[in-house]
């Protein structure tokens, strides 16, 4: 293709990186909010989970503002590549001296203080090899063999995260898989004929782990085990009953205090709902949906198949994401490990969610008009 003569990227969606911005600043509040007693009980310093939290915001900024300058088309080649580094940081997780592991699960590597989580990276190495694939042969939605590779790489990602254990993450990368398959024009019979049995597969998981069995138990009646497997979602409706209309106010919440497992990171949700209330909690979702709303509408002004596919992708991994952590917190699903994006402390989920943005940003600063900016190869 030849290039437009728009030449120039233009200033893209403010609004939407205001309030990306905005909402990961508002995290680093609630992070020091949520975990100041447990970091000074655990290691004598309030603002620890804090610190590392802010760390990894201004990490977040730097990398929003190279990707902004990137014209993110040049991506499309580095797909394989991508979905390649992946799995392979997937695998690493298992290797003895590289994986670490808390709680019973293994899903972090790391030397010495410095962790990563793969399985965040791995939805964005997914998106970029999905996204390529289908852009340089959009035919090959039509027909099984041609969606094929795409259902290997999602599957192959899904159970190595399920190995892990991390059943919360493989949901959100079956979501993804169904959603860029639909995105990408698959045939809805071809979408039902991996749906269904997927669904069929879900009890079978359920059964074949001692502890999702119990997990589920406890969905049904946490009140049976208020002291075991029940403890976590109780403490969770604690705080959200205690909320009620507009909170106990910042910085007040009772079940931060080790009553609640987590506050700082899968159940940030809970301790924002007892502080700012009913009313706060959907303000905070308001921002969600502007954010995931507008960025739809970026992927639809886009003229290129890759460009649309990328941006849908990633917004629809952050949906995902939150839709899967407010369920789980409110007690609408078993309960599951997995972070609110941009505002639950851990900087792997921060860092490349913020960069994540920074790609939808970096394509609605080259999209004029409705019509995106022809890249010339």
């Amino acid at each position: 293709m030849r290039a437009n003569s728009l030449k120039k990227a233009g200033k893209g969606d403010l609004l939407f990186l205001a309030c990306v911005i905005l909402l990961a600043a508002y995290g680093v509040v609630c992070v020091y909010s949520a975990s100041c007693y447990n970091a000074e009980v655990q290691y004598g310093d309030a603002a620890y989970f804090f610190k590392k939290q802010l760390v990894g915001f201004c990490i977040g900024l730097v990398a929003i503002a190279l990707i902004a300058c990137f014209d993110c088309r040049k991506l499309q080649k580095f797909g394989p590549a991508a979905l390649f580094v992946s799995i392979l940081l997937l695998v690493l997780v298992f290797l003895p001296g590289v994986g670490k592991s808390n709680y019973g699960a293994t899903r972090w590597i790391g030397f010495g203080a410095f962790t990563v989580q793969p399985s965040e990276l791995a939805k964005y190495g997914f998106i970029l090899f999905t996204a390529g694939y289908f852009a340089k042969k959009p035919e090959r939605t039509r027909g099984f063999f041609g969606i094929l590779p795409v259902l290997l790489a999602g599957g192959a990602i899904a159970v190595l995260i399920l190995l892990e254990p991390n059943m919360s993450m493989t949901m959100c990368v079956a979501a993804l898989l169904v959603g860029m398959l639909f995105l990408g024009g698959a045939d809805l019979k071809v979408l039902a004929a991996i749906c269904i049995p997927a669904l069929f597969a879900v009890p079978v998981l359920i059964l074949a782990e001692p502890y999702r069995l119990r997990r589920l138990s406890a969905f049904m009646d946490p009140w049976a085990s208020p002291k075991e497997e029940g403890y976590q979602l109780i403490q969770s409706l604690y705080a959200l009953g205690n909320g009620k209309l507009v909170g106990t106010g910042l910085f007040r919440s009772r079940q931060k205090y080790r009553f609640l497992p987590f506050s700082e990171s899968d159940f940030i949700l809970s301790v924002i709902a007892e502080e700012t209330g009913f009313l706060g909690v959907v303000l905070l979702f308001a921002a969600i949906g502007f954010i995931i709303y507008r960025g739809f509408r970026i992927a639809n002004a886009c003229e290129d198949l890759y460009s649309y596919l990328l941006v849908s992708g990633i917004v629809l991994a952050f949906a995902a994401s939150s839709t899967l952590n407010a369920l789980v917190v409110s007690g609408c699903i078993p309960p599951t490990g997995l972070p609110l994006p941009l505002i639950s402390a851990g900087n792997t989920s921060l860092i490349v969610t913020m960069a994540g943005m920074g790609i939808v940003y970096s394509v609605s600063r080259h999209t004029q008009g409705g019509k995106f900016i022809r890249y010339t190869k």
